[in-house]
């Protein structure tokens, strides 16, 4: 199975011009093995591991040196056999296994407390560290998250940033969001999962990156448990499609996406992504799925990213499941 190992290949940007790091048939399994989004903060998966500070011991400043930050380090561009400009990618994870650590905290002018005076300690730079214990497989992919002696929960992996290059601008790996996809911090994006990309040139050119242990809504801090992981998945390709934004296929349901400012907005784009996806593919009116959002209980909105960060867009879902898929009217 071919592999790209950790270090091997570290982008910054979604660009069409690098050079391809792995050519894939549709359907061939790959594995990629993707640092974390500051690059080795957490040094080794040891016992006692050396864990860097987000101030002080200079590891930040060396990716702060430029601008953007050299956050969210991201391998790619991954070349798809007979994906074109105009096509769909599809990329099924078949499973995440995030490193023996992952780190969260506060990173010092980011999130909405990030100069707070009323919440003071919620302003201070503060790493973490959080244990990833294996479950029932012997892997992470499906272990714990160990916050502290007292709190544990399920970890829930995916990549924060998944994403094909555009076909004319360059984008961050950091601040990069649209319907390429990009640094969406979307815990839909996991094992099991289909997600859809537009594809803009010969190949795709897909990149991965950004996996987290788990994450809560909003990831309002800007850093959710951060981890390196090791990824497996495969790539088909829809040929002659073009969607307003990036759609995952989740295995009872659908989730249609939204990326916009303010909030509101979108919603607004991922219901209209919705309307749009179920009127080409099921044949429900918009009509029909206009109202149903108003009074299914079934329709959810879920809140993925809500960073207050440089220019970082909102990212939401519409969600509706499988088994309401025919029209009602």
């Amino acid at each position: 199975m071919q592999t790209i190992k950790r270090g091997q290949v570290t982008r910054y940007a979604f660009d069409k011009r690098d050079e391809v790091c792995l050519r894939v048939k549709q359907g061939e399994k790959f594995v990629i093995e993707t640092d974390d989004a500051l690059t080795g903060l957490i040094e080794d998966d040891s016992d006692h591991p050396k864990v860097h500070q987000f101030v002080g011991d200079g590891h930040l400043g060396n990716l702060q040196r430029q601008w953007p930050p050299l956050y969210n380090p991201v391998v790619g561009p991954i070349h798809v056999e007979g994906c074109e400009n105009g096509d769909v990618l599809a990329v099924h994870i078949d499973h995440i296994d995030p490193w023996r650590y992952g780190f969260s905290g506060i990173l010092p002018g980011m999130g909405p407390y990030g100069d707070s005076i009323k919440w003071g300690d919620c302003a201070k730079p503060h790493v973490q560290v959080i244990e990833h214990l294996p479950g029932p497989s012997g892997h992470t992919r499906d272990g714990k998250g160990k916050y502290s002696d007292k709190l544990t929960w399920d970890l829930m992996p995916f990549l924060g940033t998944l994403a094909t290059a555009p076909e004319r601008e360059v984008f961050t790996s950091l601040l990069g969001q649209g319907p390429f996809g990009g640094n969406i911090d979307c815990r839909e994006i996991r094992a099991g999962h289909t997600i859809l990309l537009n594809s803009y040139n010969a190949g795709g050119l897909l990149y991965i990156g950004d996996a987290h242990g788990s994450q809560g809504d909003t990831e309002f801090t800007g850093i959710a448990d951060e981890t390196r992981a090791t990824v497996q998945l495969s790539c088909t390709v829809i040929k002659k499609k073009r969607l307003p934004c990036v759609r995952v296929i989740k295995p009872d349901s659908i989730v249609a996406i939204g990326i916009n400012l303010p909030m509101e907005h979108a919603v607004y784009d991922a219901c209209a992504n919705m309307l749009e996806w179920l009127r080409e593919d099921y044949k429900i009116a918009p009509k029909d799925m206009y109202i149903r959002m108003s009074c299914d209980p079934a329709f959810r909105i879920r809140t993925y990213q809500m960073v207050r960060a440089l220019t970082i867009q909102h990212v939401v879902g519409a969600e509706y499941p499988k088994s309401r898929l025919a029209p009602a009217i």
